[in-house]
């Protein structure tokens, strides 16, 4: 894999574009500029890899386009130090640009084949996140490590996960995309621990592969 000058002024071009789509926040697009979004793609696609588009990847999934990456980025509010859950770890790109952030990344994935590829690839690129194969709807019950300061949802969930946002700090944020067909981009901020004592925001129209439950193997 190479990183080339031609890379990088994909990336810096990249990054001038998010700009001018509204993305403010400078560690986002620090983030964003480091990372090499080409190393996460087949090398068929490299020439489309910095472009504002959603591409494919294994076990009929898709990487999000850059402006998605920046969004839900920027809508976590994150500084360095947090606990943030991502769920849907899919190529690694976004579990990349949240490392990049200064956080400390537990990601989730439900396909064993990306799973296996992305936690590789995410080990040789010296992106030190804790990866693991299960149910997102899950999160990490039986494991010692909730409650997160940040939740981020890479897929389109039907509704808000109650056991996720029980693993949520209060005070805490989760940024998810809820609905079937067409989702809404929410973030959600934590106010207490009864059920729905929830501050929800909304930031328009997207669209995700299916939050599904389970594990593939």
């Amino acid at each position: 894999m190479e990183d080339t000058f031609k890379h990088k002024g994909w990336r810096m071009r990249m990054c001038k574009a998010l700009r001018e789509k509204g993305i403010t926040d400078e560690r986002v697009l620090q983030a964003m500029e480091a990372v090499p979004r080409h190393f996460f793609l087949d090398a068929a696609l490299d020439a489309m890899a910095y472009e504002d588009r959603a591409l494919p990847i294994l076990c009929d999934q898709t990487i999000s386009q850059p402006s998605t990456v920046a969004m839900q980025s920027q809508l976590l509010n994150l500084q360095p130090g947090m606990k943030v859950l991502e769920v849907g770890t899919g190529s690694g790109y976004q579990t990349a640009v949240l490392c990049s952030m200064g956080v400390k990344v537990f990601t989730i994935e439900r396909q064993k084949g990306l799973f296996d590829k992305t936690r590789k690839l995410l080990d040789q690129l010296h992106y030190r996140a804790n990866c693991f194969l299960g149910d997102g709807y899950v999160g990490t019950t039986g494991k010692d490590y909730a409650p997160f300061d940040r939740i981020i949802i890479t897929c389109g969930a039907p509704m808000i996960p109650e056991e996720l946002m029980k693993q949520l700090k209060v005070g805490g944020v989760m940024v998810i995309p809820v609905g079937e067909q067409q989702q809404e981009m929410l973030r959600i901020e934590k106010l207490g621990e009864n059920r729905g004592d929830w501050k929800i925001e909304r930031f328009g129209g997207c669209r995700f592969v299916p939050m599904l439950s389970g594990k593939q193997f």
